[in-house]
């Protein structure tokens, strides 16, 4: 049987959960088609990525994480997919500096897996290689855009190892 004081003690626990993590944009170009298609020169793939958070309502956050790649052939574009995955996230009695940790770090490795095989899925089902994007260091990159923010330094993609990707 619970006692009055028990439930505060549970009321005041601290709650971290993925409610639900679901694809909220994805768009596919291929405007050199079908000529471009014949080329046989190796592309070059630019991966653009950028994470943002929102408050949804009290204790319920969105954390987004959309991704642009390019492939191009000799400056012709031969295909641009860009993804937006999100997850809404519930936290509820957690200190702020903690909670900004949360929503920088541990949100997005839960929601990036997703990104990267929808955007490698996309991406074949165009009729191409997949593109499998790197794993990402999100605390690197954090603790990166914390300093940007502070005027200390550069920002980026970095990579697992600690080293920046673009």
């Amino acid at each position: 049987m619970s006692t009055p004081s028990n439930n505060a003690v549970a009321d005041q626990s601290p709650v971290f959960m993925l409610q639900r993590c679901y694809l909220k944009d994805l768009s596919l170009e291929q405007p050199n088609a079908p000529k471009i298609l014949l080329e046989q020169a190796q592309p070059t793939v630019d991966v653009q990525m950028n994470v943002e958070s929102q408050a949804v309502v009290e204790g319920i956050f969105e954390v987004a994480i959309t991704a642009t790649i390019t492939a191009r052939v000799n400056d012709q574009t031969l295909f641009l997919v860009e993804g937006k995955q999100a997850g809404i996230f519930e936290m509820r009695n957690i200190p702020q500096e903690h909670a900004d940790l949360l929503l920088g770090i541990a949100c997005p490795q839960t929601v990036y897996p997703y990104l990267r095989a929808n955007l490698a899925d996309t991406i074949t089902r165009a009729g191409f290689p997949p593109v499998h994007l790197a794993e990402i260091n999100f605390q690197a990159m954090y603790e990166s855009q914390q300093a940007q923010q502070a005027g200390q330094a550069p920002g980026g993609l970095i990579a697992p190892d600690g080293s920046a990707l673009n």
